[in-house]
């Protein structure tokens, strides 16, 4: 009896104490989620205040969507679908996502190597493409890493497939030896997606519908849609002029930014890939400054980020591991997507950030394509009067407009803009390089050599002021 009652107390105290650790642990547990819906709602409020405001400056035009922990804490859209401005940008709305479409192929290829259908040390000449010999050196690890050499495909000459083919198997010659240098081009690419549909026996299109698309219900993204599909945006620029509707190989899948964020999550869970395959596709053995087919990856913070450009289309998301944050803007109106993703980055960090600034290059453009010294008045006006609203600080702004003038073929305004760019920051290598550029253009071989020597004192760039160094030099010479 005695034995009993011992054992019933036992059990009481236990299970007491049992109840009493699952209680405090409710209750951290409950502390914890309200300290977090509390600092969500910090986020919340800053986040919207920095996109309310950039918009309001014309710093963005498109949708933003931010997760923390696995959850939505803040997705919001600014502006409009096309230049007309009739139609506001909703959630459904779809975007050309430019260079991060090709995530799509490189996951695909891993997919059949997982299967066993290919491997990536295959050489490509394997495949039976038509191509040249030099197909038995590339291999098909060194196409999704850029580091193929293969002939290079610009992205505006071909209007279709067939035209890309042309390109690559009339040319002999690689432009260098495979997986001893990078080069981004879309010809890897191009044949990324040949050598999908050679495995399988369908279109690159179906095979990524199947495997991808619908297992992930991606249900709004649409592979090369025509002008006036469904909840298509079209891309325009300052002006509020349309781009031009680019014919190029296919391929290219729009989205929406909620199936950009499947996309991601799914890369995030391993639902598609194993983590052994992620982790191949986010480094580059070859290159590890320069990312590879998921864009780049930074070993020290864990941190993928990827962003892409086609006319004024441009979207990056940033994927912080370490910090279990993913923060994707997808725009129709080329601006700031870039900066702003690092500002939000570092908001939710709690690093300091500032709301980016009024474009300087925005400013002044209209002005100096009509007259450049007016361009100039207005540049010296507004820094005295209004140097807290733009973008003084950020020598990319003048360079941008130098090389917009370049191009136009307005050299010697484009080179008054570079002379104030070269005034303006005195000791930036890039902006006398893109000076000895422009005197270079315009026969002017002394001043030209001296922007590009000034440009290696300042400490070069990436070797192209010595390149042109020499080639003056052997100019003169003649």
């Amino acid at each position: 009896m005695k034995n009993r009652l011992f054992l019933l107390l036992l059990t009481v105290l236990f299970t007491n104490t049992l109840s009493a650790q699952e209680l405090n642990n409710f209750k951290e547990a409950k502390n914890r989620n309200q300290k977090s819906i509390k600092q969500n709602a910090v986020y919340i409020d800053q986040i919207d205040s920095l996109m309310a405001k950039s918009y309001e400056r014309g710093l963005f035009n498109g949708n933003v969507l931010i997760v923390k922990n696995n959850k939505i804490i803040y997705q919001k859209s600014y502006g409009f679908t096309d230049e007309t401005k009739q139609t506001a940008l909703n959630d459904k709305s779809i975007f050309n996502i430019g260079s991060i479409a090709k995530e799509f192929n490189a996951v695909a290829i891993m997919m059949l190597v997982e299967r066993g259908l290919l491997n990536l040390d295959d050489t490509i000449s394997k495949f039976n493409l038509g191509l040249p010999k030099w197909s038995e050196k590339v291999t098909i690890r060194q196409l999704i890493n850029y580091a193929s050499g293969i002939p290079r495909i610009d992205p505006i000459v071909p209007k279709n497939d067939e035209e890309a083919w042309k390109i690559l198997r009339s040319n002999d010659s690689l432009l260098f030896e495979p997986g001893t240098n990078y080069r981004y081009d879309n010809g890897n690419v191009f044949l990324q997606r040949r050598i999908i549909e050679k495995v399988t026996g369908i279109s690159f299109q179906e095979f990524v519908t199947k495997n991808i698309i619908k297992p992930l219900k991606m249900t709004n993204s649409v592979f090369d849609p025509k002008f006036g599909s469904k909840n298509r945006t079209s891309c325009y620029d300052f002006d509020n002029v349309r781009c031009q509707e680019m014919q190029f190989i296919s391929g290219w899948l729009w989205v929406d930014i909620n199936d950009m964020h499947k996309w991601i999550e799914a890369m995030n869970s391993n639902r598609l890939i194993s983590k052994e395959s992620f982790q191949t596709l986010l480094k580059n053995p070859y290159a590890i400054d320069e990312g590879g087919s998921l864009g780049r990856y930074f070993e020290k913070e864990d941190l993928q980020r990827h962003n892409g450009v086609s006319y004024k289309f441009e979207s990056i998301f940033l994927n912080d591991f370490k910090n279990n944050i993913t923060i994707i803007l997808v725009s129709n109106n080329l601006n700031r997507v870039w900066d702003l993703g690092y500002v939000i980055h570092n908001l939710m960090l709690g690093k300091e950030y500032e709301i980016p600034k009024k474009s300087i290059y925005q400013a002044i453009r209209k002005e100096s394509l009509n007259d450049v010294n007016k361009g100039i008045e207005t540049y010296y006006l507004l820094k005295e009067n209004s140097k807290n609203e733009y973008s003084f600080e950020n020598p990319g702004e003048l360079n941008k407009l130098g090389y917009e003038l370049s191009r136009l073929g307005k050299i010697n305004e484009s080179i008054i803009i570079f002379k104030l760019a070269t005034n303006e920051f005195p000791k930036d290598a890039n902006l006398f390089d893109s000076l000895g550029e422009a005197y270079f253009t315009n026969k002017q071989y002394d001043l030209a050599l001296d922007s590009y020597k000034k440009a290696v004192i300042l400490g070069g760039t990436n070797g192209n002021a010595e390149k042109m160094i020499e080639k003056i030099e052997k100019e003169i010479k003649k």
